[in-house]
């Protein structure tokens, strides 16, 4: 059953992400409209939510106003949640911060205007690089079909 469903649903993605691809701004203003929908329905289900949380709190610290702690027990909560699923780091930083600090790579605003021309010089090369090898590759294909084509027809 979950197949059928999950199969139905791959398939009207790629629909409909091709249908939209043609429209790139209707395609950017439903996708964006989506996501703040998203965050609209985290944002008033924590507001449901924590108030029931702090009352099952309650029963464990008697006393305490912990009303006044919905906005800390809040984050405490989110970066549980984003720690336990491994992106606290990544969504507040970013994969490129924390690599270009592994490598002992400068940030791109400290960078001067020549290291970023040579780091885009460098790209450009292995682009160029790679679209002759790919050149390379449909000749060899080419070839190979030739052949098979010869072989074929004994």
């Amino acid at each position: 059953m979950f197949k059928v469903v999950y199969r139905f649903f791959d398939k009207l993605e790629d629909r409909v992400r091709g249908a939209l691809s043609h429209y790139p701004i209707l395609y950017a203003f439903i996708a964006g409209s989506g996501i703040v929908l998203f965050w609209r329905g985290v944002w008033y289900s924590a507001d449901v939510f924590m108030p029931k949380f702090i009352l099952w709190l309650n029963q464990f610290f008697p006393g305490l106003p912990l009303y006044d702690w919905d906005g800390p027990l809040t984050i405490l909560l989110a970066v549980l949640l984003l720690l336990l699923t491994g992106v606290f780091v990544s969504q507040f930083l970013g994969n490129e911060i924390i690599i270009s600090g592994l490598k002992g790579d400068k940030k791109v605003v400290e960078k001067t205007e020549d290291e970023i021309k040579k780091e885009a010089q460098a790209i450009r090369e292995l682009t160029e690089e790679e679209r002759r090898e790919i050149s390379s590759l449909k000749g060899i294909r080419d070839e190979l079909a030739q052949i098979r084509k010869i072989l074929e027809n004994r």
